[in-house]
């Protein structure tokens, strides 16, 4: 009895331990331990060093350090490990030192939950160090788990004694150029953390307040002055007010003067009321609002009524006119009433008329209480006392209306409560002072400065240098002083009568830094002014404010760049990478402190990106149970698919996730993964020392694979060099399903599987496979950082190597690769609609697989050309047991003939051909496969 030969065993078929599913939230935990365990990350940098690369920094925003990390900080580390490892691949040496901010008052607040308030000062910062502490390894843990590169066992913290001690004399630089200064000004307060805040510290949300409108009466003395201003012999008889409309009654208390716009109309309004003083424009609507008619009498241009003077409604004081450009008539009367130390308009406009710090009413306290000594509503709570304001007013007869509004509302970021402008002393950073010293651009402001630093910096979007341009140009004077304790102290020792900072201050910061740097800020608890001031000691009183957390991390180009060896000489970093809230957050900080400190940016360019939004676009929140927690991701799909999600997001605006579009990243990365694993497969057997093939002695449709992968890194490495790596990826994974997987693998599996194990036709399909592989392998690696990595270690069993210790590949260079790519343009459109008639005929169930068809093909004289020079390979394109090429005169494909085979198939390539059992002794496979597997072999030439 014949033995049956088991052709199957004869084919090259592929092999690798690289699986078919990535299994990856089990096996990630793996590569990060190895990462660590191998010290990867130093033995780049030293790597990095012996090759003199060019430094490449991206500064880390330090996240703050309180709380596990939640899917934005996934967003903003992966992004920076993805600009970090294309830059490393590109040839840089990409630093990535991560950090922590550690000092504020979320941590303070914390501990005073958990330990209770009025903590001695020691035990709070003791309490607060320890437990910013455990936040950073726990933070750590996530980011490392992330598949995040840097230096995880040498991170900056700002609480580290060295940086605190730089951050001092960082101060010290700009007080000592001039730009610090303290003054009493209103500032943004909140009453809970009994303290200023940051504008970054203030968040809008709707509120509902009490609406009113109030009549200041005039002073007697004063009624001729108003007459003569409406161009009147003398005022009408009776009552005449003011009309002013606010939204914050507890303000009235403090009135101090009324506001008009110089270039506005005013009316003399006759009312049942009395006569009232309204801007023009707005007479209508206030007489419509207080519910009766009215005649306007007289009218007069804002300018003539200035100082002239009403009373306060309830008070023995009065109110005088002042000028002030930032009245508006969008709403209210058109008058606006000022009280001085609770905004910062008002404040500047009594300031501008003359009025000293002493003679500014601040009557709320840090608590939000009046203070008891003032009259009607002392130790109030100023929201609980607004009816009883209101009914003050209304018993003095000066009320016209009463209501509520809801409208966004500046409330504090942590404690979700309304804040409030109270004018304090506090230290500023001066916006339009100018170097007292010598130094770059000290002839210009501080905000003329950071302006032009600003125009000199690149921005990734574009429209971040429009909206951080506007901020710097509106913004006030920078508020850096805090009422707390876990922060790092403003060391100065103030003169007990002028207030003014000691005149050796520069000198005593740099004493004070000295001893922080050994014991940390919590040494400034007991240095007293005896231990620093000698005979001036009874003069001075020690500062007890700490430094805004922005200074801290805003300073840290100096503190932290400008301190370690990894950083020296190299100044600005690159580039800056954070969300886009911190344009008046951290981008905005460091900016201003380094231009007072060195005249320019810290950065060359600022990358932002939006916040991450559920399936629907909403906000993520816990209410809404729509957050997406990283950990979680982590854990089930594995942080590979957040980083590939990161990576085809637009992260230029709001990034949407959800289960449903997680689902589909995991589908793109599955395609990605298989195409990879085909690689890896179908070169397993392959040295390409020994047997690689140089690219003249490839078949055609190799050389032009290897075109279309150069033209794919090109495309992937410009993206990578503007930062765009949604565009990249999108072609990566284009790359993959479309013109390796749907066209040239499809194809070349006939000869990987078939064609003799060494044989030219398929070592030239190896060689080509493994360039395609080593390109393609190092364009993911940015993102596809564990994918990457797994495949390195299959191609490299054993070695002690990483993908990242090496540079983007260097693809050999194709002759005539436009040539090639517009023959192979035309071949794939005729292929296309080949495979399109063959999937019809399927879809009527009268064809199976593609092998069983034979094809002809009508084509125009110019692709009739390219057909034919492809003889016989023809078939192998188009995946046909038999394909031939008819002749029309235009130029398009005419007809496609699909006929299934009648011939018999072969066993072993499956192809239906007419020398199936040619050869007796093998008469279940055709002539082509006899010749592979015992004569010479086939002869290819295209395909």
């Amino acid at each position: 009895m014949e033995q049956k030969t088991d052709y199957k065993s004869t084919l090259n078929l592929p092999d690798t331990p690289f699986p078919m599913r990535g299994d990856l939230a089990k096996r990630e935990p793996g590569w990060v331990a190895e990462w660590q365990s191998r010290k990867l990350y130093k033995k780049i940098r030293a790597q990095s060093k012996a090759e003199n690369r060019p430094k490449f920094i991206l500064h880390d925003g330090p996240p703050y350090a309180n709380a596990a990390i939640h899917i934005g900080h996934a967003v903003n580390k992966i992004l920076k490990d993805v600009v970090v490892k294309s830059k490393q691949m590109a040839g840089f040496d990409a630093v990535y030192i991560p950090g922590w901010d550690c000092h504020g008052m979320p941590i303070e607040v914390l501990i005073e939950k958990q330990h209770g308030k009025n903590l001695p000062t020691e035990k709070l910062m003791a309490l607060a160090r320890a437990h910013a502490e455990s936040q950073v390894e726990l933070q750590k843990a996530d980011f490392m788990r992330l598949g995040v590169l840097g230096d995880w066992d040498h991170p900056y913290k700002t609480m580290d004694f060295a940086t605190e001690a730089a951050e001092i004399r960082t101060l010290g630089k700009l007080f000592a150029r001039g730009f610090v200064y303290r003054g009493l000004k209103p500032v943004n307060w909140c009453f809970d953390c009994q303290s200023a805040l940051a504008e970054a510290e203030v968040e809008y949300e709707d509120k509902t307040s009490i609406t009113i409108d109030v009549g200041f009466p005039i002073v007697d003395a004063e009624r001729d002055k108003l007459a003569k201003a409406f161009g009147l012999s003398t005022l009408p008889d009776g009552p005449v007010y003011a009309v002013i409309w606010t939204t914050t009654p507890w303000t009235i208390p403090a009135n101090q003067a009324l506001n008009v716009h110089p270039e506005f109309d005013y009316a003399l309004v006759a009312s049942p009321r009395g006569h009232l003083v309204l801007a023009d424009a707005r007479v209508g609507e206030c007489l419509k609002t207080y519910g009766f008619d009215g005649t306007v009498v007289a009218t007069t241009k804002g300018q003539l009524l200035e100082r002239i003077t009403f009373k306060h409604p309830f008070y023995d004081r009065v109110s005088p006119v002042f000028l002030g450009d930032y009245v508006t008539l969008d709403t209210g009367t058109g008058i606006v009433h000022s009280s001085p130390a609770y905004g910062v308009d008002d404040f500047n406009s009594c300031k501008r008329y003359g009025m000293t710090n002493e003679e500014i009413l601040n009557p709320v306290m840090g608590n939000g209480q009046y203070a008891a000594s003032l009259p009607l509503f002392g130790g109030m709570n100023i929201w609980k006392a607004q009816p009883e304001i209101v009914k003050a007013i209304e018993e003095a007869g000066a009320l016209f209306q009463s209501s509520t509004i809801k409208h966004a509302y500046p409330h504090c970021w942590r404690h979700k409560t309304p804040t409030v402008f109270r004018a304090t002393s506090q230290w500023f950073v001066g916006m339009d002072l100018k170097a007292r010293l010598e130094t770059a651009g000290a002839e210009k402001s501080l905000r003329e400065l950071a302006l032009a630093a600003i125009d000199a910096t690149n921005f990734y979007p574009a429209w971040g240098k429009a909206r951080l341009y506007s901020m710097i140009a509106n913004r006030p004077d920078w508020c850096i002083s805090r009422q707390r304790k876990w922060g790092t102290p403003i060391p100065f020792f103030l003169h007990r009568e002028t207030q003014e900072p000691h005149p050796q201050t520069r000198a005593l910061l740099e004493k004070v830094a000295l001893r922080v740097e050994k014991e940390g800020i919590e040494c400034w608890q007991q240095i007293t002014a005896e231990d620093l001031l000698g005979a001036d000691a009874s003069q001075y009183d020690k500062s007890n404010d700490t430094l805004d957390v922005w200074f801290d991390s805003g300073s840290t180009f100096e503190t932290v760049m400008g301190a370690r060896a990894e950083f020296e000489g190299h100044f600005p970093a690159e580039i800056y990478l954070e969300g886009s809230d911190q344009h008046r957050g951290w981008f905005h900080s460091s900016l201003l402190i380094s231009c007072a400190v060195n005249g320019v940016a810290p950065y060359r360019a600022l990358l932002t990106h939006g916040f991450a939004v559920d399936g629907q676009g909403r906000k993520m929140s816990k209410s809404l149970g729509n957050t997406v927690v990283p950990q979680k991701i982590s854990d089930s799909l594995g942080a590979e698919i957040l980083r590939m999600w990161t990576g085809l997001s637009d992260y230029s605006g709001e990034q949407s996730i959800s289960d449903e579009i997680l689902k589909r990243v995991v589908e793109s990365y599955r395609r990605i993964r298989n195409t990879l694993r085909f690689l890896l497969a179908n070169t397993a057997d392959f040295d390409f020392k020994k047997d690689g093939l140089p690219v003249e002695e490839w078949l055609e449709i190799d050389r032009y694979a290897l075109v279309l992968t150069d033209e794919l890194q090109k495309k992937v490495l410009a993206h990578f060099e503007q930062f765009e790596f949604q565009p990249a990826m999108q072609a990566i994974q284009n790359f993959c399903s479309e013109d390796l997987g749907g066209f040239y693998l499809d194809i070349l599996k006939d000869r990987l599987y078939t064609a003799g194990a060494h044989s030219k036709p398929r070592r030239a399909a190896q060689t080509a496979l493994y360039h395609i592989l080593q390109s393609l392998t190092r364009l993911i690696a940015p993102v596809l950082s564990f994918t990457a990595e797994e495949i390195w270690a299959t191609l490299y069993k054993g070695a002690d190597d990483s993908v990242f210790l090496y540079r983007y590949y260097e693809l050999p260079i194709v002759e005539n690769a436009d040539r090639l790519v517009a023959r192979w343009t035309g071949i794939r459109m005729v292929r296309g609609d080949v495979m399109k008639e063959i999937e019809e005929k399927r879809s009527a169930g009268l064809l199976g697989s593609s092998l069983r068809a034979e094809v002809d093909v009508t084509v125009g004289m110019k692709n009739k050309d390219i057909l034919k020079s492809l003889g016989n390979d023809l078939r192998f394109v188009l995946i046909t047991s038999s394909a031939s090429v008819n002749e029309e005169t235009d130029e398009g494909l005419n007809a496609v003939v699909v006929k299934p085979s009648q011939h018999s198939k072969c066993e072993r390539c499956w192809h239906y051909r007419a020398d199936v059992g040619s050869n007796s002794e093998h008469p279940t496979i055709c002539g082509r496969c006899v010749s592979n597997l015992f004569g010479e072999g086939e002869k290819r030439f295209y395909a």
